[in-house]
């Protein structure tokens, strides 16, 4: 058994080094290979003044290698700017939609750079709507001899075509009239294999924001020549991209949180010594269920710190050290596996009302451990997985769908319970006290439903709604919203004499009530809990 135990751990262990060495966090490294996608969101920081920048494009290929009657409005980046993590100002209008062809006259704001590769060049385009944008400055290869200009707007390339001088011309004199700027870059060609790198940086308060980068295909083939059909180019792309605040590699609204998970561990252990103290103090009332409990708010503990630890090195050097990593997935596994366990063993009334899982129990079990691993392999893959892989979307996906099933099924023990209180309440001559157990399991059918709706739905809400550098928020209410209800249940569950969980074998002939009034009470009971959740 011993050797069966270190066996899993040695195959988690190995997995989740193996997801955690292919992602390298906030210093970015994306590869593509034949990919088919219109967009793709190479990532979302949010930068203070001073931070900065830096986009290596090592490669970009197409399948057929064909490039010249490519249009140059129809493959690029976008970079925008927003003040919170809600949609941007324009490149979220459609799925079908390239911001590529929008003219820049046109009400947007951002930039677009623009690969001409007929000309071996990468056109920037903005607008006055962009507002302050930090200028993006071109990097030359050290192979490559550019000679730099002195005028914004002028061609880099000491050997570019004529027709480049032409469209600074058109450029220059489009500006007054739309209000728009056109700067060129020189764009490397090796083989039909091109490369490109930029750089900017924050140097004003007002350039201070969220920063979206996109990679746009918007080009299409027919799929034969008698076909009015098209599908997008296939390309492949090769992209290094390293971004840094003045003192951290985090995003703006992510460096509090080493901090702020450390403090949240700390109140966790608290909470957790505090109940080992009630345990302790109330001996003879203490069931197996109340240490399975103990053990969640130390495993929360241990994970936060973990968790804590990892943001630091990856605030201080760019990528996770690889140890701390694991034993932060570990922990965080274990903790969310338990906390389902444990909620559904309670609405079950294990050790409560009865002693044994019935078959229904038991297939709540086989069905929400299950899910519940699987979403924490998804969280796991998905925070080692680059935001611009094709697998990113999907494994978002199915962590939303499965997190959702699983709050869905613990509610599904309760609701027996209350039904199971309900018919026992009759025959079994002690009405009073299933009425109080039916009252306390409403109270944490209610309780149940407002965590999830407040951790999946309200706290999401704020972290849309808050500028960029409050998006720590979002982690804090998560964890007050996880703490309060830890606290809560421990203290509807506590184990004392007088909680009407423990009272079924007690017989009290002067609390009993009529049994036909007391019956018309639990229906209105149980319509009013079921009513909360329709779909259960």
């Amino acid at each position: 058994m011993a050797t069966g135990k270190r066996r899993l751990f040695t195959v988690i262990n190995a997995i989740i080094t193996a997801l955690i060495i292919e992602s390298q966090c906030r210093l970015h490294h994306l590869v593509l290979k034949d990919d088919i996608r219109q967009r793709v969101h190479l990532n979302t920081f949010g930068f203070y003044k001073d931070g900065y920048t830096s986009m290596s494009m090592n490669s970009l290929s197409f399948t057929n290698g064909k490039t010249d009657n490519i249009d140059s409005s129809t493959i690029g980046f976008s970079l925008d700017r927003a003040s919170n993590n809600g949609f941007s100002t324009y490149l979220d209008e459609g799925l079908d939609y390239c911001p590529l062809k929008k003219d820049p006259s046109s009400n947007f704001a951002g930039v677009l750079l623009l690969l001409d590769f007929k000309n071996n060049l990468v056109r920037k385009k903005t607008s006055a709507e962009a507002g302050v944008f930090p200028k993006i400055i071109h990097v030359v290869p050290k192979n490559t001899v550019v000679e730099q200009q002195a005028e914004k707007g002028q061609d880099l390339q000491d050997k570019g075509p004529d027709d480049g001088s032409q469209s600074k011309t058109g450029s220059k004199s489009k500006r007054n009239v739309e209000n728009k700027t056109e700067d060129t870059y020189p764009l490397q060609n090796k083989g039909k294999v091109y490369s490109f790198q930029f750089y900017f940086n924050v140097t004003t308060d007002e350039q201070q924001g969220l920063y979206n980068f996109y990679f746009y295909n918007c080009y299409s083939i027919p799929i034969n020549q008698d076909s009015s059909l098209s599908v997008l180019l296939p390309f492949s792309i090769d992209i290094n991209i390293e971004e840094k605040n003045p003192e951290s590699f985090l995003s703006a609204g992510e460096i509090p949180l080493p901090k702020l998970y450390i403090c949240m561990s700390m109140f966790f252990f608290l909470i957790g010594t505090l109940w080992v103290y009630v345990l302790r103090t109330h001996s003879s009332d203490v069931y197996k269920i109340h240490w399975l409990m103990a053990s969640l708010p130390f495993t929360k503990s241990l994970s936060l710190i973990f968790h804590a630890i990892d943001y630091y090195y990856i605030s201080n050097q760019g990528f996770p050290i690889e140890g701390w990593a694991v034993v932060y997935y570990i922990t965080h596994l274990l903790k969310g596996a338990l906390l389902f366990i444990t909620i559904a063993l309670i609405g079950t009334g294990w050790a409560f009302v009865k002693h044994i899982l019935s078959d229904k129990d038991k297939k709540i079990f086989m069905i929400v451990i299950p899910l519940q691993v699987l979403a924490n392999v998804a969280y796991i893959i998905i925070e080692s997985t680059e935001e611009g892989s094709s697998e990113y979307g999907l494994w978002m996906e199915i962590l939303f769908l499965v997190d959702l099933l699983c709050c869905g099924a613990i509610l599904f023990p309760v609701v027996w319970s209350i039904r199971h209180l309900q018919e026992s309440s009759a025959t079994d001559g002690k009405a009073a006290i299933n009425l109080a157990q039916l009252k306390l399991f409403r109270h944490y059918y209610v309780m149940i439903v407002c965590y999830i709706y407040f951790t999946r739905i309200i706290a999401s809400l704020i972290k849309v709604i808050v500028p960029f550098q409050w998006k720590w928020l979002y982690q804090l209410l998560d964890e007050l919203a996880t703490l309060t209800f830890f606290f809560l249940t421990g203290h509807k569950f506590r184990p004392a004499s007088y909680n009407p969980y423990l009272l079924l074998s007690v017989e009290d002939e002067d609390m009993e009530m009529d049994n036909v009034g007391l019956r018309l009470l639990l229906i209105g009971e149980l319509d009013w809990c079921c009513a909360l959740w329709p779909c259960v």
